[in-house]
């Protein structure tokens, strides 16, 4: 069972981190629309997002932070929802196009 999607009324964007390079940290191709439920500092999301450490997260009103730990939470047999649980860093402000 997975955390219902009336329990996850916001959209984020996640950025897997993917590793650092010569120009700094390096990220993959943004997953955008992600249902989440945002509540400083954390994410709650389905259990299937693709967020490691250090994965860029954009929340819904445009600041970017990032993923300092993931944790899955499931409970086979149980009749409680899986669920992956981001702790963020502080965020930082939305960047200029």
């Amino acid at each position: 069972m997975i955390v219902p999607a009336t329990f996850l009324p916001h959209r984020i964007t996640v950025e897997p981190y993917l590793g650092d390079t010569a120009y700094g940290p390096a990220y993959g191709p943004p997953a955008v629309g992600i249902r989440a439920m945002v509540s400083a500092p954390q994410v709650i999301t389905a259990p299937d997002v693709d967020c490691p450490l250090g994965s860029r997260i954009t929340l819904p009103d445009g600041r970017t932070t990032t993923a300092v730990k993931v944790d899955v939470h499931t409970a086979p047999g149980l009749p409680v929802p899986a669920c992956l649980e981001v702790t963020c860093g502080e965020p930082a402000q939305p960047t200029s196009p």
